[in-house]
């Protein structure tokens, strides 16, 4: 299919996890992209493949200032996923964290409206906060302290969405909003915080794996192709969506089970090493996707053993290039031998959902 074939399409945090994966998509699709990126978090390697890609632009801005007004009239599809998306990205600059979310938002939305572009908000399953609810349905309206260190990012999201719905019904703008739970694949960020990426770079490396609480907290662990795949036909649907839409996968499984599941895959003889759990941490996270599965047609694909094979492949390569750079050789006695014995990635399922 290409859904969006000869479509402008842009995407704030485009140079982020998420945002670049989506510009892969979409350029596949046959449309015209254009990046926006402050570079905060995002990564200028990650678009390095489509630097001479006659359909991609790169535009450096941040959404809490004015928008370049090249950028004026020119979209007819607004992607917005620019945002520190980890709690040690997000808390690193809470003010920031939270204007981005609610005047990079606005900003965008006017951008939307002036050009007559649908537009499609990354929010998050943050916006549940600590659930009483499980699993989680878009219905249920959370349990978000609003004051405590989490706060910038998941009050942001929740105005952010606001934001969007006021938009929406004002007919001002087609806003679609989607609540994105834990996704993980290649091009993570080493530092960013996560447990999938500090399980796998610390057990590549050899060191002790960082284990918050007692591990038996539970997430839902998404492949980023899968996630993508429900971005696009969301953003492609038809119809008006009777409100947000949660993306994500809804195996649960414990964080404690997770690592293992690392640590079995990497060969690693790392040890884990608790510690105190994090204000407001959530204790379970699973998504009801029923409303995805009749609207888009849509659910994951990708088992997690084939995504944690492709996403520890991925970061082995990472450090072999940091190797690389530093003139050692890959059999050097410093490079562990995890990273030494790992294969390329095993293909995936082609993206395309369940539908």
């Amino acid at each position: 299919m290409r859904r969006c074939r000869g479509r402008i399409v842009l995407v704030a945090g485009g140079a982020g996890f998420l945002g670049s994966h989506l510009c892969d998509a979409l350029l596949a699709e046959g449309a015209r992209v254009i990046c926006v990126d402050s570079f905060r978090t995002g990564r200028m390697q990650n678009l390095r493949h489509l630097e001479r890609e006659p359909r991609f632009d790169l535009v450096e801005a941040d959404i809490v200032e004015h928008l370049p007004p090249r950028l004026a009239g020119r979209p007819d599809m607004v992607f917005n996923l620019a945002c520190a998306a980890s709690p040690p990205h997000y808390q690193s600059d809470p003010e920031h964290t939270l204007l981005t979310c609610v005047i990079g938002t606005r900003n965008l939305l006017r951008l939307a409206e002036e050009s007559g572009a649908l537009f499609l908000q990354a929010s998050t399953s943050e916006v549940y906060g600590d659930p009483e609810v499980h699993p989680q349905t878009e219905s249920y309206w959370g349990n978000v302290n609003p004051t405590g260190p989490r706060a910038c990012y998941d009050e942001g999201k929740r105005a952010a969405e606001t934001l969007c719905f006021d938009y929406l019904r004002a007919g001002r703008v087609e806003a679609r909003v989607a609540r994105i739970f834990n996704t993980y694949g290649p091009r993570m960020r080493a530092d960013d915080g996560r447990i999938v990426s500090n399980a796998i770079t610390q057990a590549l490396i050899g060191a002790d794996i960082t284990l918050h609480g007692d591990g038996s907290q539970t997430r839902s662990f998404c492949y980023v192709d899968d996630l993508i795949e429900g971005l696009l036909r969301l953003a492609v649907l038809d119809r008006r969506p009777p409100g947000a839409i949660n993306l994500g996968n809804p195996a649960e499984l414990t964080v404690l089970e997770l690592v293992q599941r690392v640590v079995a895959l990497t060969g690693s003889h790392s040890a884990i090493v608790r510690r105190p759990l994090p204000q407001d941490d959530p204790r379970r996270r699973r998504p009801d996707i029923s409303r995805a599965a009749d609207l888009l047609g849509w659910s994951p694909r990708v088992p997690l053993e084939a995504g944690l094979r492709a996403t520890i492949a991925w970061f082995a390569q990472e450090t072999l290039r940091v190797v690389a750079s530093i003139r050692l050789p890959a059999s050097d006695d410093r490079v562990p031998a995890a990273v030494q014995m790992m294969h390329p990635p095993e293909k995936l399922p082609a993206r395309g959902g369940s539908g």
